[in-house]
């Protein structure tokens, strides 16, 4: 019995031994084997480092080549970043090849297309974005400057990512809005011309005489606005009979190159109107609300006197 307890503590240590050893050697195949990749391993780090660099160089060339042949600078962005990509690439492959890691490479390949299908499925709404985004930079009707109106903001494009439309609005805020949205929803783009109408509501009093009226209003637009050459080139309607006043729109065209200068030209067309209908006597006038009170008053007499001596 003993010399069986004896025999199995002996196999237990061998055992024991056995595996330390293995562990060692394997630790020990290892640091040979990086001390062997080393060399290797700082040439790999080292054509990363450059390739990085040639990607920032080869985007930025790119750009300056497509400078005189395509005018949207969100084009020429997007097809500088594809260049970079590919050069990324391309490094990445050969630091892996420099590394001896051919299966590794083989491998990344082959399982290219299987994990491209399982990424789309996961990214769809990131995909999505990304798509519009390139659709949206190849538009030759939305370009980076031009004044828009969509999604329920108004603002100056500043910028078109591969995932984001990025809006200036004229109170200096940053709207960004996902590129899908941009593609489902209609957009103004003021940009596109730079002429824009300027429309005037207003309403003067039932006792005014309403040629007199237009003919000073539209007088009114024309001496204060040096692209208005006459008073033919002003619109003048009258609309309703209003609860207080009759009402009419003024409108005419302006050259006019975003939304902030819409709101002077029109903030100005209201000031010249004030000023020439005060000058004519001609009243703008305001709601008035009349309260009548069918139920007489009664007044009670009260005992002055009494109260005083209270």
């Amino acid at each position: 019995m003993q010399n069986t307890t004896t025999e199995a503590t002996q196999t237990a240590s061998t055992n024991s031994l056995s595996t330390t050893e293995m562990i060692t050697t394997q630790l020990e195949s290892w640091y040979e084997s990086f001390i062997i990749l080393l060399p290797n391993l700082a040439v790999a780090s080292i054509v990363l480092i450059i390739t990085y660099f040639i990607s920032r160089w080869v985007s930025k060339g790119v750009q300056r080549l497509l400078e005189n042949k395509v005018n949207q600078v969100s084009v020429r962005r997007l097809i500088g970043k594809a260049s970079a990509v590919v050069v990324i690439v391309g490094g990445i492959f050969i630091a892996l090849n420099v590394l001896e890691l051919n299966e590794t490479v083989q491998a990344i390949i082959a399982g290219a297309g299987v994990s491209g299908l399982v990424i789309g499925l996961a990214l769809q709404g990131t995909l999505s974005n990304t798509l519009s985004g390139i659709h949206l930079s190849f538009r030759k009707m939305v370009n980076i400057g031009d004044w828009v109106e969509t999604n329920g903001y108004e603002g100056e494009i500043i910028n078109i990512d591969l995932n984001k439309f990025v809006l200036r609005t004229a109170d200096n805020n940053t709207v960004i809005i996902p590129n899908k949205s941009i593609m489902e929803s209609p957009m103004k783009n003021y940009g596109l011309t730079k002429t824009m109408r300027v429309i005037i509501n207003c309403g003067v009093g039932y006792e005014s005489d309403l040629d007199h009226v237009r003919e000073v209003a539209k007088q009114a637009i024309v001496d204060n606005f040096d692209q208005i050459d006459s008073k033919d080139d002003v619109e003048f309607y009258y609309r309703e009979f209003g609860g207080s006043s009759i009402n009419f729109m003024l409108r005419f065209y302006y050259d006019i190159e975003n939304g902030l200068q819409k709101l002077v030209n029109t903030s100005e067309a209201i000031i010249v109107l004030k000023k020439a209908f005060d000058k004519e006597g001609i009243n703008i006038p305001f709601p008035i609300r009349t309260l009548q009170f069918d139920n007489k008053l009664e007044m009670q007499k009260v005992d002055v006197e009494a109260f005083s001596d209270n």
